[in-house]
């Protein structure tokens, strides 16, 4: 018991710190509607099992142990959050409620986003890491180890989505929308500082 409060004290500060994830999914929520955050925050969901699968597997610690391996993480990382944040400070595209125009995005981009922007965090990396070997007796059965990362992935998701409902609601989605240039410029610089924060972390480690 002590075990599982633990797991989920640890997996619910982890979630609500602000991070890549948040700010990609405000970015979506109010971008594009409810349904492309509720998607994006499934495909954190899902990026959290990519973590747990080979932190499981023993290949985080192999990853942990290895500089440049994790090196090339924090920059894969890095690089996609700055790609994400350019994206944001370039587009020139005017936003519309329910307008159903070529700029919306897709389920499956909505889901692809979420996916790789958990999946390249090595944020999400240290936690599960952090959660298994400091947290999970060694020699758990898999069935547990397994259970754990469904919680971790629950919780991403459950948080996510209501973030996805408070900055898709109509009014607030109106006032960001009307302010769409500033929201686009502070979301990019955000995405782009977190991005080069991170590369300059590993680069200095």
């Amino acid at each position: 018991m002590n075990e599982l409060l633990a797991v989920a004290a640890i997996t619910l500060l982890a979630v609500i710190s602000p991070g890549p994830d948040f700010a990609m999914v405000t970015r979506n929520s109010f971008a594009y509607g409810r349904r492309a955050g509720l998607v994006s925050a499934l495909g954190i969901a899902f990026g959290v099992q990519i973590h747990v699968l080979y932190t499981v597997l023993g290949v985080a610690i192999v990853i942990a142990h290895s500089p440049t391996l994790f090196l090339l993480m924090k920059i894969l990382g890095a690089g996609y959050l700055i790609y994400l944040g350019y994206q944001s400070l370039t587009n020139t595209s005017r936003l519309k409620l329910d307008s159903g125009d070529k700029s919306a995005i897709s389920l499956a981009g909505a889901f692809r986003t979420g996916f790789f922007t958990n999946a390249l965090n090595p944020k999400t990396m240290l936690f599960v890491v952090s959660s298994y070997t400091q947290v999970v007796r060694p020699g758990s059965p898999l069935r547990v180890d397994f259970a754990y990362g469904a919680f971790m992935s629950f919780a991403h998701w459950a948080w996510f989505s209501l973030v996805a409902v408070f900055f898709s609601s109509a009014l607030l989605r109106t006032i960001m929308l009307d302010k769409q240039r500033s929201m686009d410029r502070v979301i990019g610089t955000a995405l782009i500082g977190l991005g080069l924060s991170l590369a300059l972390t590993g680069v200095g480690h």
